[in-house]
């Protein structure tokens, strides 16, 4: 029989006021001083300061640190590491979305290691993670990248992404709070929650998910789908708010264990020459992805409509997958995330260059159920440039 080795971050918590938990669990890790790594426009509104209050009140050091951007250049890195060697820091506390987070877990690590941050790239670097580092808190405020609970750290660079990847940036303690995401804008709260459902069929499609994963994402997907519109339209209803927070969480959990394939291949080159979002890129990419390898993945499509509609009549597995990938474009446009990279005034001229960046990610197209190499990728660019 197969066998599985999951990982999962040592201790989390979930559930609508769980933030609330911060200060007791700072206590038993008694740290002299504090690192906040953090979005600027969450201190801007207040949030990071309603979460780091009672560290406040009981005469914690702590310092903010807000130098960070979306979808983080190198550069962002190395300055935030720089930054943290400067310190005498005992504990990292990541709160915002993805890219803080990814920020967070990265300085808490590489800040006790020599050299740079590109040294310990996944692609290019040469040298290897040997500590653990200070230990590390991660508060989401969005619902979609499930960093909180991976050990990994993307970063942008000139044309693609790369990432610092090894087990010691797993956190140290999650604090998955719904109550946090009440203040994401809409558009923001549809690219994310298209990431997380990414995640979780990504993750039930790879060749390295297995039954713990299956279910992880299964249920995510089931969430998700029933309450990203409803999230989207309306940002102050808590029963979407908390299946978006659960969803996006247990997302992470399976894409972690599992992987994630060629939606995210395809979706770093977007990100990394055109500086879209990364739930816009895996947001237009997803359908035509699916369509492309539903050949190989015509069983495990059908069992993605069956937890996107329950009720779906079909006649068969194939006629289900193609149903499957019509409902995600639709998703798609309902949250009103654009459906073709023209829309995303992406020229024609840019299909090459992608796809050349595309085939380096040899760590995520391995995980597709078809294998996807260049006139695969570049086809599927094709396709979703058109929308066909």
């Amino acid at each position: 029989m197969n066998t599985a080795t999951l990982a999962f971050t040592p201790v989390n918590h979930t559930g609508w006021g769980s933030s609330q938990r911060l200060l007791s669990i700072v206590q038993e890790m008694a740290p002299a001083s504090i690192l906040v790594v953090t979005d600027p426009v969450l201190e801007e509104i207040g949030l990071v300061h309603k979460v780091i209050e009672p560290l406040l009140q009981a005469n914690y050091h702590v310092e903010v640190y807000t130098a960070i951007s979306p979808e983080p250049p190198l550069e962002v890195g190395e300055n935030l590491v720089a930054f943290t060697r400067s310190k005498q820091v005992d504990l990292v506390i990541g709160i915002g979305g993805g890219s803080a987070l990814d920020l967070a877990k990265l300085t808490a690590v590489l800040s006790v290691h020599e050299g740079k941050v590109e040294d310990y790239l996944n692609l290019t670097g040469k040298r290897e993670i040997t500590q653990k580092g200070v230990p590390k808190i991660l508060i989401p405020t969005t619902s979609g990248t499930g960093s909180e609970v991976t050990n990994i750290s993307v970063l942008s660079l000139e044309s693609t992404k790369d990432v610092v990847t090894h087990s010691h940036l797993l956190a140290d303690v999650a604090i998955v709070d719904p109550e946090l995401t009440l203040s994401v804008p809409a558009r923001v709260t549809a690219a994310t929650g298209v990431d997380a459902l990414t995640h979780a069929i990504e993750a039930y499609l790879s060749t390295q998910g297995n039954p713990v994963t299956d279910g992880l994402a299964l249920h995510a997907i089931k969430l998700i789908n029933r309450s990203l519109r409803t999230a989207v339209e309306d940002g102050n209803n808590r029963q979407a708010r908390s299946d978006m927070s659960y969803g996006s969480y247990l997302a992470g959990l399976a894409f972690f264990n599992a992987g994630v394939g060629g939606v995210h291949a395809l979706a770093y080159p977007l990100g990394g020459q055109f500086h879209l979002a990364h739930g816009e890129s895996n947001a237009v990419l997803l359908p035509y992805v699916m369509d492309y390898i539903r050949s190989r993945a015509t069983k495990r499509l059908a069992d993605v409509l069956q937890a996107i509609e329950p009720e779906a009549v079909v006649q068969s597995e194939e006629e289900a997958s193609s149903q499957c990938v019509q409902l995600l474009k639709q998703l798609v446009y309902d949250i009103g995330i654009p459906t073709t990279l023209r829309e995303f005034q992406i020229p024609e001229s840019a299909i090459e260059p992608l796809t050349n960046d595309a085939t380096k990610q040899t760590r995520l197209l391995a995980r597709s159920p078809m294998p996807l190499e260049k006139k695969d990728i570049q086809a599927i660019y094709t396709a979703a440039f058109y929308g066909e």
